[in-house]
């Protein structure tokens, strides 16, 4: 391993976080708030330290498979470590647990929250939570490697240690200009989404941090009403649609942008995800339509949470605690299918599900053809053996990571649906659970070990089980 270079990247890594943590010092200079001295502390300190560790510019800087994973794993760790460190010495989460968890949840674009009233917390970390939704979305890698200039070459090895999905291609022959041109993209919807909400009479403020948690499919209220506060169907509306957008392959997004219709309706992710969306939708607005005045209200509101949901987002603009079982049923099936390959959602991917629903199918074929030669294709390509691997390697990691954190949160002897959703909805970065963890409820109640399990499972969810889960294998750690 090039020791020297990973060193190096985490320090510029962060650099820029301590550039990042300054926005947040800003909006508590303006409204006047003593907790923006915590940002600049933290600021300071992040810059010191990352100065340090990239003081020397290593004379190798290749970044290979095994630097890349490294990286990733190690980076969004201690990103969240000093990201941790403002809302401690600002005393609004006093613990280093909790404030953990609450920055883990947000850089992995979970939305799960410890805190139980959103009131007393300062515009300067309402601003911090929802921004680092925003960063953790698109990737703090992917914008270091899109504006900074690390490695000499091979960062596509960090691009797809971060991104999330089974294949990860270039929009570009460059690697930098591939990332620059996302998050381009990223930017200037998420701008047409604070421009819409604006014209929708939502404050500036909500406006910008709810756009930040819509594009990074995080969820983060921004207060203790959240989205149901506003009672607005045409903000319901502007946030389910984009919701869904972010739910996208962004390289889709990108040909579409370019006139190049034809790959976007050809895509066999996009359809299956779009179809996902409009049944789910349909049979849960016929399931809850006697709980609502009329049809249109209970499409307004399962559309809402199908998007939300699907997307890993997390908003919530009804109690779903209370719907019949059968929609919360699919609600739950839907935190872990997903959104889209190489969007900002998580869950475990639909292109991944489809290719598995594939591959089964064609072994079924095999038991009945047994001399039958057939190839796996998906979007019109040929599935190779090596991504196959990748795809049991990844659901084997996911089970193992689910049933161990299952079985840690079952020590707090609480009702089996409030553990079972809290694990299934931070391993797959969507936020709100169910009973105890539910739209209404927090993470709060639980205790150390669970949060520190769950924030684990998010970061584990978020980077795809190997970045994370390498960090233990002793080889991994070799030269």
């Amino acid at each position: 391993m090039n020791r020297k270079m990973v060193v190096f990247t985490i320090g510029k890594l962060l650099k820029v976080e301590a550039l990042l943590l300054l926005l947040p010092f800003i909006v508590g200079l303006i409204y006047r708030e003593q907790e923006a001295t915590a940002y600049a502390v933290v600021a300071v300190f992040a810059l010191l330290v990352g100065t340090l560790l990239s003081w020397k510019k290593p004379k190798n800087r290749n970044i290979f498979a095994k630097e890349g994973f490294f990286i990733v794993g190690v980076s969004w760790t201690l990103l969240s470590l000093f990201g941790a460190f403002p809302f401690m010495l600002s005393g609004e989460i006093p613990s280093l647990t909790d404030a953990f968890f609450e920055t883990v949840s947000g850089f992995t674009t979970t939305g799960s929250s410890i805190l139980t009233t959103l009131s007393t917390i300062s515009h300067a970390s309402l601003f911090w939570r929802s921004f680092t939704h925003w960063v953790g979305g698109m990737g703090i890698l992917v914008f270091t490697v899109a504006f900074i200039p690390i490695a000499s070459g091979r960062t596509m090895h960090i691009l797809k240690a971060e991104m999330p999905g089974p294949i990860i291609g270039k929009l570009v022959s460059k690697v930098s200009v591939t990332a620059r041109i996302l998050y381009v993209i990223y930017t200037v919807l998420t701008v047409i989404q604070i421009i819409l909400l604006v014209l929708g009479d939502m404050p500036l403020f909500d406006s910008i941090l709810n756009s930040f948690a819509t594009a990074g499919t995080g969820g983060f209220a921004m207060s203790d009403a959240g989205i149901a506060g506003y009672n607005s169907a045409y903000i319901d509306g502007v946030l389910s649609v984009f919701m869904i957008l972010f739910g996208i392959n962004f390289n889709l997004i990108y040909f579409f942008i370019l006139g190049k219709i034809v790959p976007v309706l050809k895509s066999e992710e996009l359809r299956g995800y779009l179809a996902i969306i409009a049944v789910s939708t349909i049979l849960i607005t016929i399931n809850i339509s006697s709980q609502y005045p009329s049809y249109l209200k209970a499409f307004r509101y399962a559309v809402f949470q199908v998007a939300s949901i699907i997307t890993t987002t997390g908003f919530a603009t009804a109690n779903y605690d209370l719907w019949p079982m059968f929609s919360q049923m699919i609600l739950l099936l839907l935190m872990f299918v997903g959104a889209c390959a190489g969007s900002t959602g998580g869950g475990i991917k639909v292109s991944r599900i489809q290719i598995l629903i594939k591959h089964a199918i064609q072994e079924l074929k095999k038991i009945i053809h047994s001399r039958r030669v057939t190839s796996l294709r998906y979007e019109g390509e040929t599935i190779s053996t090596k991504t196959m691997e990748n795809i049991h390697g990844y659901l084997v990691l996911y089970l193992l990571v689910f049933v161990v954190s299952l079985l840690i949160l079952s020590l707090e002897n609480i009702q089996f649906q409030t553990i079972f959703s809290a694990v299934a909805t931070c391993i797959n970065n969507v936020g709100p659970g169910f009973k105890g963890v539910g739209p209404t409820g927090n993470f709060g109640f639980l205790s150390d070990l669970s949060k520190w399990t769950l924030s684990f499972a998010m970061l584990a969810g978020r980077l795809e089980m190997f970045p994370i889960l390498l960090l233990f294998s002793k080889p991994f750690w070799k030269s």
